[in-house]
């Protein structure tokens, strides 16, 4: 018994040829609230996001599908921690970001990938959750811990004064704090006894994204645990050393404030290219 032949498909020119309007004229679906919790916003009239100097260009976090820090409006009450993590052998990175809202509401975002070799984030990994709110407390905590008193950048220098050496392979770390009105970046480099500085605020940060998604937990073999590095930082300081400024600190002017409804004071001059340095 032989089987009738299914029908052949209709020739391409039996469907509607797409509406190039359509493209930007139908509605576009809205990207969920954990994706951009502090998206929306208007700014006041003095409002303006808060100075960032965590050498992340605003066009890189769109890369890795993230709201720039620089157009973050953080008011009275809120605040984000993010945290970036930069393999030195290798170019797996990731990105956690935290974000507490002034209504209570608290986000974490994780992003991971191949930050190397071409035009876009490889093998990108993302997600974007409510926060449980038994964790919120633990993080509102660290805005007021004394780390943030440390250098932006540091080295590590003996009792004797001679320097540790130089970090080759492991994992370095930046971790941003952004308030009302303000931000504070910390740099560490793969050195346990760097990392072990800052490992009360990654601590929470890595253990709030894992669970998410099994390809981005296996970025972290440890999971949260930092207490190798934390048990290296307290040995420096019970032998007498500490972490110093790096060379590279170098001090920032103050930005200027103008305020948003004022536009910038125009130049007296302009220098001719032959005047330019």
């Amino acid at each position: 018994m032989m089987l009738a032949a299914a029908p052949p498909p209709p020739p391409p020119d039996t469907f509607p040829p797409p509406d190039p309007a359509a493209w930007w004229t139908e509605a576009w679906p809205a990207p969920p609230e954990a994706a951009d919790p502090l998206g929306g916003r208007r700014a006041g009239r003095h409002e303006r996001p808060p100075p960032i100097d965590n050498g992340v260009d605003p066009l890189l976090y769109r890369l890795w599908s993230l709201p720039p820090l620089q157009t973050q409006l953080v008011r009275r009450g809120e605040l984000i921690l993010e945290a970036w993590a930069r393999p030195t052998g290798g170019v797996r990175q990731a990105v956690i970001r935290v974000t507490l809202r002034g209504d209570g509401q608290a986000f974490v975002q994780g992003r991971a990938g191949l930050g190397c070799c071409e035009p876009r984030i490889g093998r990108l990994v993302a997600f974007d959750e409510p926060l449980p709110a038994d964790q919120i407390a633990r993080f509102r905590a660290l805005e007021a811990h004394p780390m943030w008193s440390q250098p932006q950048l540091t080295e590590i220098e003996e009792a004797d004064g001679s320097a540790s050496a130089v970090c080759v392979d492991g994992v370095a770390w930046d971790l941003t704090l952004v308030t009302r009105g303000a931000s504070r970046r910390l740099h560490r480099a793969c050195l346990g006894e760097e990392i072990g500085s800052i490992a009360d605020a990654l601590g929470p940060i890595v253990a709030a994204a894992l669970g998410q998604d099994p390809r981005f937990d296996l970025l972290f073999p440890r999971g949260a645990d930092f207490s190798r590095e934390v048990a290296d930082y307290q040995a420096l300081l019970a032998r007498g050393g500490r972490l110093k400024p790096a060379r590279a600190n170098r001090p920032q002017p103050p930005p200027l404030a103008i305020p948003l409804d004022e536009p910038p004071p125009a130049p007296e001059h302009l220098a001719s290219p032959e005047e330019r340095p």
